[in-house]
């Protein structure tokens, strides 16, 4: 899917890390969110309340997720999970675009 239609769009952006990560929030008609950012290079470590579904659309990451000491390659046009209540770490190597899809538990 290369747009989504009938959403509101949060105008604050979300801004972390001194700004090297932002994401605007969208929320659906039935009340589900998602947000749309970009990642600088860089390493940075992202905390969750809810399980989280990280869509990559363009980039390049190493992403090592919660309770592992391996580090997966993930690249356009690829995902993976987070579970709630976590944390992962990613190393940016390119600029990278993302949408970040909340589940419900």
């Amino acid at each position: 899917m290369n747009q989504f239609e009938n959403v509101t769009v949060v105008k604050k952006a979300n801004v972390y890390f001194d700004g090297q990560v932002t994401s605007r929030t969208i929320i659906f008609s039935d009340g589900s969110t998602k947000t749309l950012g970009v990642m600088l290079p860089g390493e940075y470590e992202f905390n969750t309340d809810k399980a989280e579904l990280m869509e990559i659309t363009a980039g390049k990451l190493d992403v090592r997720l919660p309770d592992t000491s391996e580090t997966i390659q993930i690249e356009s046009g690829q995902s993976f999970n987070v579970p709630a209540k976590s944390a992962f770490k990613v190393h940016i190597h390119e600029v990278t675009d993302y949408v970040c899809s909340f589940l419900e538990d």
